[in-house]
């Protein structure tokens, strides 16, 4: 990194944010799988500035605890009982080392689709010109509500204009101010000390800065960013909505750059921090979400939510819902399966329609086919688990684990009752409940012998539809016997 990298940026992150109407802080909120502050941090430590400081103090430890998650090194500053954004970044200087020397940033918790590379050209333009401020500013379609940005003949900031208190002509100027600054920190030191409170809201405001620099004689340049995305901030729940789905257009168009074959992007939803590797299909209706990755040539979706979950090369998931759950290279899964956290499916293997899975290690080439619940259970390579197999895992108590060999088969509607172990090789009947362990080449059957009750029906059922129909049907099977009696006493006569 250059010597053009900030000495500080700061992020302010203490509003409590009422239009959220939300007992989450605004902040914390979340697009993309991070919340709104953690998009800010990463951008600001993308820069690699000397020093990186969080602004905190509505839901102050709520908030402190998720940044020292996020970023561990970023140093959380407390904003006292002084209101403004002049006071938070003051407070902030004030947890940074004294004498402060070179840019510090200023930008904001709530605004999450700003960039690195934004900020570092903010820096480098602020350095260029060796003014006091820079500040990054924006184009909007719509500057309704935003502090207009006058510019004198040479380009240079003359002053800003809240719309309330905008001419005409000035509200006719569609470049607004973003908030977002470069300042020298020297001259930041010193205009703060001179920022009161005697204004309506009873604030230290920091575009008082500007006002202060102006005064002074002193420069203040804007740069101009043409993504307007990047200066949108967060105030309520339906700009929240509005900036997701940017972000998540952003984010699927990028993985099509990468490679990846997005059938419909409008109802794919990929994280931030998922990967997809080239020549994957995602089919529609899709959500990969967390930090999930998947391999190159695999088919996801349609219908299907993956969290947190590493899909090998050439994998196919079909209307599947997974969770901290490992799918094999070639392995297949789906439709309508669940995969609960500790899946491990191996290399080619198979969980089938309607199957739950939970802290399951599933062997190459094993298959858990059909109507399934395999949880805490070790599947074996090459193993099979008949349709309708419940592995009893709980007690009531504790929970069990049960092992399946190697190419053993287990047959249809058959319970496994934890703990228990089945060897390799062996076989298990349909319909048996499995309450010893099976060795090597074995066949375990725990089948009653079947018993059939002649006239429980009609004792039993009388005047139902059931009595009338096997009534009906051993009438029939009477005639029918009677007719063959017959022909077998016309055939001896013949």
């Amino acid at each position: 990194m250059s010597d053009l990298r900030p000495t500080a940026v700061i992020v302010l992150a203490a509003g409590e944010g009422t239009r959220m109407k939300s007992t989450t802080p605004k902040v914390l909120h979340t697009i993309g799988g991070r919340s709104l502050v953690a998009h800010a941090i990463r951008a600001a430590r993308g820069t690699s500035p000397h020093h990186l400081a969080v602004v905190v103090r509505h839901e102050r430890d709520r908030v402190a605890e998720h940044v020292a998650q996020v970023d561990p090194e970023a140093v959380v500053a407390d904003q006292d009982d002084v209101k403004g954004t002049g006071r938070a970044v003051e407070c902030a200087l004030q947890s940074l080392p004294e004498g402060l020397d070179g840019t510090v940033v200023v930008t904001y918790g709530d605004v999450p689709l700003l960039s690195s590379e934004t900020i570092l050209e903010l820096t480098a333009m602020h350095d260029a010109s060796g003014d006091a401020i820079t500040m990054l500013t924006s184009r909007p379609q719509d500057p309704t509500g935003y502090g207009r940005i006058v510019r004198g003949a040479d380009g240079a900031v003359e002053a800003i204009v809240e719309q309330k208190d905008a001419t005409e002509d000035e509200r006719a100027i569609r470049e607004v101010n973003s908030g977002i600054y470069a300042f020298d920190a020297r001259f930041l030191r010193e205009a703060l000390s001179e920022v009161g409170t005697d204004n309506a809201q009873g604030e230290m405001y920091l575009t008082d800065v500007v006002v202060i620099a102006r005064r002074r004689g002193l420069a203040v340049h804007a740069d101009l960013v043409d993504d307007v995305w990047q200066t949108e901030g967060v105030n309520d729940k339906v700009q929240l909505a509005r900036l997701g789905a940017e972000l998540n257009r952003r984010t699927v168009e990028q993985a099509m750059r990468d490679g990846a074959i997005v059938i419909d992007p409008s109802t794919t939803w990929l994280d931030a921090d998922v990967t997809i590797g080239p020549d994957t299909v995602v089919r529609p209706g899709t959500q990969i979400l967390g930090a999930s990755t998947i391999g190159r040539d695999c088919v996801i979706g349609p219908d299907t939510t993956l969290t947190d979950v590493e899909v090998g090369d050439g994998a196919s998931v079909v209307r599947t819902q997974a969770e901290l759950a490992e799918i094999g290279p070639g392995a297949t899964v789906g439709p309508f399966s669940y995969l609960r956290p500790g899946t491990r499916l191996g290399a080619k293997g198979k969980i089938g329609g309607f199957v739950e899975t939970k802290n399951a290690d599933i062997g190459a080439g094993a298959k858990v086919p059909h109507l399934t619940y395999c949880g805490d259970a070790t599947i074996g390579e090459g193993a099979n688990i008949g349709a309708g197999t419940i592995f009893a895992n709980y007690d009531g108590v504790t929970k069990g684990h049960c092992t399946v060999g190697a190419h053993s088969f287990i047959g249809s509607n058959s319970v496994i009752v934890a703990p228990r172990t089945i060897a390799d090789g062996a076989y298990v009947a349909a319909g048996s409940a499995v309450v010893s362990d099976v060795a090597p080449g074995q066949l375990a059957v725990t089948r009653a012998q079947q018993r059939n009750v002649d006239g429980w029906v009609a004792r039993r059922r009388a005047g139902t539809r059931t009595e009338e129909a096997a009534r009906a049907a051993q009438a029939l099977a009477s005639t029918e016997h009677t007719s063959e009696q017959t022909s077998e006493t016309k055939d001896a006569q013949r």
